[in-house]
């Protein structure tokens, strides 16, 4: 029997159709905004759908979504699309297509309700669930470090680090809307700690693999915990409007 650190474990892989899918319709709509803005004066797709709660209060409720595909410059998306593109691919095999579309636009919606709430600027970008992302996955990598070992403490720090010094820059930079930030992390983790894969190893050594014990509540659980914690907040934004 080898020891314990030279235990090779089958982890799940697939191919990152949603996050390719979210990436290419992001930039869609990026390169609609341009040539509307440019050719027409006006860009459409933000006058319809960015964060603004003036609209929202009087019903118009997808701006609390539609914000995640619209960017104000090539930088903005640019960061963000990188950003999903690295973390999204691996998530993505992980949580499976469904649980991590669920976890990218609850995280979203999360993010934009926040800001919603406390902020009364128009907002939009796809950072509000990119957060979200970086939250899910650090309550992964701690509620399986008994599988991961040392690589999940090392990349949990790495996460605090990223996320830390992201809303250092928000906090210090104008015109960012770090509510939606905060607000997106929020998301992440409530979806996450509910609804993450949680692994344990099954088969005979040399042949081991993982399973996911909440393969079959995981979706439900994660979504619930998050509407159930950010609906009444929302409200709150339409009974008390910020100023």
């Amino acid at each position: 029997m080898p020891p314990p650190g030279s235990v090779r474990v089958a982890m799940p892989t697939s191919i990152p159709y949603a996050t390719y899918t979210l990436i290419g319709v992001t930039v869609l709509a990026f390169l609609l905004q341009t040539l509307t803005k440019n050719f027409l004066g006006v860009d459409y797709l933000a006058a319809f759908g960015v964060k603004y709660g003036q609209y929202i209060r009087a019903g118009e409720i997808w701006r609390l979504i539609t914000p995640l595909f619209l960017h104000g410059s090539l930088l903005h998306i640019g960061f963000n699309m990188y950003a999903l593109f690295i973390f999204g691919r691996g998530m993505e095999s992980r949580f499976g297509r469904v649980r991590f579309l669920a976890l990218y636009f609850l995280s979203g919606f999360s993010g934009n309700v926040l800001s919603f709430v406390l902020t009364p600027e128009a907002s939009l970008g796809a950072s509000t669930a990119v957060f979200g992302l970086l939250a899910a996955e650090g309550v992964f990598l701690y509620q399986n470090q008994e599988i991961l070992h040392g690589q999940a403490r090392r990349a949990i720090m790495n996460l605090v680090y990223m996320a830390g010094i992201n809303l250092l820059i928000g906090f210090t930079t104008q015109g960012v809307d770090n509510w939606g930030h905060i607000g997106g992390m929020l998301g992440g983790l409530l979806f996450a700690w509910f609804g993450a894969p949680y692994w344990k190893v099954e088969g005979f050594f040399p042949n081991l693999h993982v399973v996911d014990e909440r393969k079959g509540s995981g979706l439900l659980a994660g979504s619930l915990a998050v509407l159930l914690f950010f609906i009444p907040i929302a409200a709150m934004g339409f009974i008390w409007p910020v100023k």
